[in-house]
């Protein structure tokens, strides 16, 4: 039996580049949740590394930039050297909330072996009609590396496995690490993933109330490292490099569809998963 993950034998890693704005926060959050954290400062240029000075953290600095995907693999190695059972992601510039880390050790629990991915699904009104699109169509498009369908594939705040963390030569650099590690998992390990929903949070205007009183639910981010248009290209060129067999292509249809997303909801707003066969019935 798996041993249960709790705030003791996690291991929060933090990948930042030039996230001086949030990362205080973002990180005391983290430790109010988790005892270890791991900060990996991908050659900030600014006062990232400052502004955590003085927190209970360990933090790695790369010399020069090398990208998101090179610092995941430097904070996994530091975590399983350390002996985490599991790592888990979120990112540098505030967007994703430590609160919601307790939520996602429950369904690592529930839901042994897995990955577990904070999927942005509530209040997507904030997300960008553009973000909300091209997530999607990399949902869709990850799901024929992994042979099953997973809500929100592009969200980084995540719980990994150790053996999932642990995995070797997973190839691609900076977001598209991201989406291979999930289909390397899918086809080494044959780990699924469940996905928790979470708020999506972006930075939005402030709005008039119904008494006629700013509403000022703005939250000021950095602008994002991501660039929807470069960086989806290079996600779906790498995956449809290892995918494309137009002989098997009737047959992972097939598969995708007899697989859906599986989500952890226990509110039930997007799923019901007290029966669900992957759960663990301890």
């Amino acid at each position: 039996m798996a041993e249960r993950l709790h705030r003791d034998n996690i291991v929060v890693v933090i990948p930042a580049l030039n996230e001086a704005l949030r990362i205080r926060e973002v990180v005391a959050g983290a430790l109010r949740q988790c005892a270890n954290v791991i900060v990996v400062d991908d050659g900030s240029d600014d006062d990232t590394v400052a502004r955590i000075a003085a927190l209970p953290v360990t933090v790695l600095r790369n010399r020069q930039r090398q990208g998101k995907g090179a610092s995941l693999r430097r904070g996994f190695q530091a975590a399983l050297d350390s002996g985490a059972k599991a790592v888990l992601t979120m990112d540098g510039d505030g967007q994703h909330l430590a609160d919601d880390i307790p939520r996602l050790i429950e369904a690592g629990n529930l839901y042994p072996d897995h990955i577990v991915i904070g999927a942005r699904l509530r209040r997507r009104s904030q997300q960008p009609r553009y973000r909300r699109a091209a997530n999607a169509f990399a949902d869709w498009g990850i799901a024929w590396g992994t042979g099953y369908q997973i809500a929100d594939t592009q969200s980084g705040q995540r719980l990994y496995p150790a053996e999932v963390a642990a995995l070797g030569d997973v190839p691609g650099e900076d977001f598209v690490f991201e989406a291979q590690i999930l289909i390397s998992a899918a086809r080494t390990l044959g780990t699924r993933c469940v996905s928790v929903p979470i708020e999506s949070r972006y930075a939005v205007a402030a709005t008039a109330s119904a008494r006629g009183v700013a509403d000022d639910t703005a939250v000021q981010f950095r602008r994002s490292h991501f660039r929807p248009l470069r960086d989806f290209t290079r996600i779906t060129s790498h995956v449809i490099g290892q995918c494309w067999d137009t002989r098997r292509m009737p047959a992972i249809l097939r598969q995708i569809r007899a697989n859906p997303a599986l989500i952890h909801d226990p509110a039930g707003d997007f799923a019901p998963v007290r029966d669900h066969p992957h759960a663990s019935k301890s």
